[in-house]
């Protein structure tokens, strides 16, 4: 039997594969909760080592720097624990970092599992927050972060698996994220209103995951300048993230105070819409 919720801060964790992927994707939902007396836990399973130097650094001094750089942004997101699982980045499809045995999508799936399993009973989350299985734009880290951080959701509950994991914890909610179409259209708009390039923006149109797969929407504007901030700590990636730095900042700042998820976990009912990630917890 799934061991019973005790009294306690509420946790909320949140599973992803690369520094940086939690600002853009949840950075103002983890600072909104770390404002709300809730124990916000990060798990980053690589430190971007395939990322850009941004001319910052060397290629081999990459991962210290941008293991700086995560931390800075879970300071000014306000999270609580932040847990590296020492994989390294695979880097883009097709890419030569795929190849690596060191990487996290040729690692052991069981091994990633069980330290997932470990860090949710230790940590007892009621929230699990994850990349939709796409991974936004079909990274493969992002994509076997997602897979695996659900097997660990469930298992993380079985009484019988990962006995030496400590005991069973059954989160009471598992949700899914990314930015949408919708959200990139209006980039798309307002890139162009400032006759500025667009065509990155149309390009994600299609990557990105479908509006009609959220069901919670989340207001984060009180919190926007908390992500703001933790974007700022991504010096080597600004060329990378360079659409989230290409309008005006009170213009930008606006298109991302809101963030979009779906409740895997349990099925919701049809027509369910959830305004906070512990609405009725």
């Amino acid at each position: 039997m799934t061991e019973q919720r005790t009294l306690g801060p509420r946790t909320l964790l949140a599973c992803f594969a690369h520094p940086d992927d939690e600002t853009y994707t949840v950075g103002g939902t983890l600072a909104h909760y770390a404002n709300q007396d809730t124990r916000v836990v990060l798990i980053s399973a690589t430190l971007g080592e395939a990322g850009e130097t941004g001319g910052l650094t060397t290629r081999k001094e990459l991962p210290k720097v941008r293991e700086e750089e995560l931390r800075c942004a879970a300071r000014r997101l306000g999270v609580n624990h932040l847990v590296l699982l020492g994989y390294h980045d695979s880097g883009m499809q097709g890419s030569p970092e795929n190849d690596s045995p060191r990487a996290l999508i040729n690692a052991d799936r069981q091994e990633v599992i069980r330290q997932l399993v470990g860090v949710i009973r230790h940590m007892r989350p009621l929230v699990v927050i994850t990349f939709e299985p796409n991974g936004g734009y079909g990274h493969p880290d992002h994509k076997f972060i997602s897979e695996l951080t659900v097997a660990a959701f469930h298992a993380a509950a079985d009484p019988e698996r990962y006995l030496e994991q400590g005991p069973p914890w059954q989160p009471a909610r598992l949700f899914f994220t990314s930015l949408t179409p919708s959200f990139f259209r209006k980039l798309k708009q307002l890139l162009e209103v400032h006759g500025l390039d667009s065509s990155q923006a149309e390009q994600y149109i299609d990557q990105s995951w479908p509006d009609e797969q959220v069901n919670t929407l989340l207001d984060v504007s009180q919190d926007v300048e908390a992500k703001w901030a933790a974007f700022q700590c991504y010096r080597t990636q600004m060329q990378t993230m360079k659409l989230f730095y290409s309008l005006p900042e009170e213009e930008m700042k606006q298109l991302l105070n809101r963030e979009y998820f779906q409740l895997i976990w349990p099925e919701p009912k049809s027509g369910q819409r959830l305004n906070d990630l512990f609405e009725g917890l």
